[in-house]
């Protein structure tokens, strides 16, 4: 982290460098085992067609229960035989990360 000094303004801020920020950013599908990762550009919800890459962006933009996923997607309006795999990617997604 560097330090930036402001002339004008007696404040010291800190100035995370790019290659800071880029390595503190991690892919959300690294949550995911490798069977979840796949068939993402496909139907996890037959019934409404709802493609998992779509499940997956709604978790990421906040949704953290089946009932929010429904509402944004209408994944699971149907049959409802997509339920667990959508419990599964919220399980997966919206765990805390493991220290390293």
């Amino acid at each position: 982290m560097r330090l930036l000094v402001n002339s004008n303004v007696t404040t010291i801020k800190n100035i995370i460098t790019l290659e800071e920020h880029m390595s503190q950013i991690t892919d959300p599908l690294d949550k995911l085992p490798p069977i979840l990762k796949k068939n993402l550009d496909k139907n996890l919800c037959t019934c409404n067609e709802v493609l998992k890459i779509d499940i997956i962006n709604a978790i990421l933009d906040g949704a953290t229960t089946v009932g929010e996923i429904k509402k944004q997607t209408y994944a699971t309006t149907g049959s409802g035989c997509c339920t667990q795999q959508v419990e599964r990617l919220i399980e997966c997604l919206c765990s805390p990360e493991k220290e390293k």
